[in-house]
């Protein structure tokens, strides 16, 4: 048995051919980890009695000696879990995919009859299982199966980021689509309308849900992968990037019975995650939660979710007066598209209810003026709305690279008080030489007062709002990224990226 301090579990490196020889289902049931081959012995790592007998069996067949470091089982089936998911990129797969007849395998998967014959050994799937794990190994969001006239790209998005990561040959673009395809339950056999499903995987022991939308282009379908990890569980309010003054803010907007707070910014800027935050905060036995979203993301524990689908008439408009029937005292609205789900969104916060949605706008005053334009009256607006969060995502600098700067006399112009010192990322093998490791929000909280509501039903303009807001000492979103550039959180260059003149 080896002495604890003769290893660091964190510098462990297998060998990647005895991981090999051994299939993952093997190393998880039996708790055992073979790390390498030395002075003939096999070391290894193990977690109890019966996993010490299953490694001396291992050991025994190549003629070997057992050398072993005991480990808790969590912590085994964890390491287990990542470097067997490291152990083939989509890179490797594609060497081993190129000396096969890919026309013969993309024949076959275009015949529906033998889709179901094909082994988990099928290069085509262990290509896309492949593409899978590097994908969740990379922390990727979304994965892009792009078809050109001549190519075929994969793309991974990373912090917000798209990066090319591989070029499939054009051959095995249908067998590839339709594997997704057989993935999600969906049609196989329709290539000229989208189709939108879920894939539930388990890689590395990580539940990952994946939904998947696939479009027809002029070059073939094109796939979108979204990856949401289930075990990241939902944020709390201190996790999503709020500081302090905002986060006492939103908890006293969150403590009311009544009103629409709404939460906006474009597509993938986190706003359903701000969402699942303030339902994690203000979630109480006490209370009768119920949301309408499209699609639900995470399954929230004691909470009513509906999925909307337009398909058989389940709209946000149609599910939201259903919803006032459940005798509910918070009603989450994923998104309000229409004049019909905003009049009866108001119409509920109205009758004493808390009312939380999305809105697609640029920031937070801007709110008011496309509610307005949508067609509702400007008195019944003012009477709800109860404040207004806009946000954006901006990536963080990576804690491995970080290092500071003197900052150039165009980046003091930002500040009213130019700083002498600055942060950035180096680049490094953990951020894939970016600087930037993970995301935090950006955000700009605009609460609704009486002198607001006077400007609602004067009808007055986005910036005219926005103004008395700034006067009042509302924060804006550039402003908001400048206190995080100076507290070393992101970059500069990354808040004037996400954000406008402001």
């Amino acid at each position: 048995m080896l002495e604890l301090n003769r290893i660091e579990l964190k510098d462990l490196t297998p060998e990647p051919s005895l991981l090999r020889e051994i299939p993952i289902s093997f190393a998880k049931a039996n708790l055992v980890l073979p790390l390498r081959i030395s002075d003939g012995e096999l070391i290894g790592l193990v977690s109890d009695e019966n996993s010490i007998l299953s490694l001396s069996d291992i050991a025994r067949k190549k003629g070997l000696k057992p050398s072993w470091l005991m480990v808790a089982k969590e912590e085994l089936l964890e390491l287990i879990g990542r470097f067997y998911a490291e152990l083939g990129s989509a890179e490797e797969v594609m060497e081993t995919i190129s000396g096969e007849d890919l026309s013969s395998v993309a024949t076959e998967f275009e015949r529906p009859k033998d889709l179901l014959e094909l082994t988990e050994e099928a290069p085509i799937i262990r290509l896309l299982n492949a593409i899978l794990q590097e994908a969740v190994k990379e922390r990727a969001s979304d994965i892009h199966i792009e078809p050109y006239e001549k190519e075929l790209e994969i793309r991974y998005r990373i912090d917000g980021i798209l990066t090319k990561v591989l070029a499939p040959p054009k051959l095995i673009q249908e067998a590839l689509v339709t594997r997704v395809k057989v993935m999600a339950n969906l049609d196989i056999a329709e290539k000229r309308l989208p189709q939108d499903g879920r894939i539930r995987l388990l890689i590395g022991g990580r539940d990952i849900d994946v939904r998947v939308s696939i479009i027809p282009t002029v070059y073939g379908e094109r796939v979108v992968l979204r990856l949401l990890d289930r075990q990241q569980g939902i944020k709390g309010l201190e996790e999503i990037g709020l500081e302090d003054d905002h986060s006492r803010m939103i908890q006293d907007l969150l403590a009311r019975t009544n009103g629409i707070i709404l939460v906006t910014g474009p597509t993938g800027s986190g706003k359903t995650t701000t969402l699942y935050a303030f339902l994690n905060r203000i979630y109480s036995v006490t209370k009768n939660i119920i949301t309408i979203e499209d699609p639900v993301e995470y399954q929230l524990k004691g909470i009513g979710q509906i999925q909307v689908n337009p398909r058989i008439g389940l709209t946000f408009a149609s599910g939201l007066r259903s919803i006032l029937r459940q005798d509910p005292d918070v009603i989450m609205v994923g998104e309000i598209r229409d004049l019909e789900t905003a009049e009866i969104a108001i119409q509920a916060s109205l009758t004493g209810h808390l009312v939380l949605s999305t809105l697609h706008t640029n920031d937070a005053p801007s709110a008011i003026t496309r509610l307005l334009d949508m067609g509702i009256e400007p008195y019944l607006l003012a009477s709800s709305l109860s404040g207004v969060i806009a946000q954006r995502l901006v990536r963080t600098i990576c804690p491995y690279c970080k290092l500071d700067y003197e900052p150039l006399p165009a980046e003091k112009d930002y500040f009213d008080n130019p700083p002498e010192r600055l942060f950035r990322g180096r680049g490094c093998p953990e951020c894939n030489g970016s600087g930037y490791f993970g995301r935090t929000g950006l955000f700009e909280v605009f609460v609704i007062d009486n002198e607001v509501r006077g400007l609602i039903s004067m009808k007055k303009d986005s910036e005219t709002i926005k103004q008395y807001a700034v006067s009042k000492g509302m924060k804006t979103l550039r402003m908001d990224g400048l206190r995080k550039v100076l507290k070393g959180v992101t970059t500069l260059e990354e808040v004037l990226r996400v954000t406008q003149i402001s």
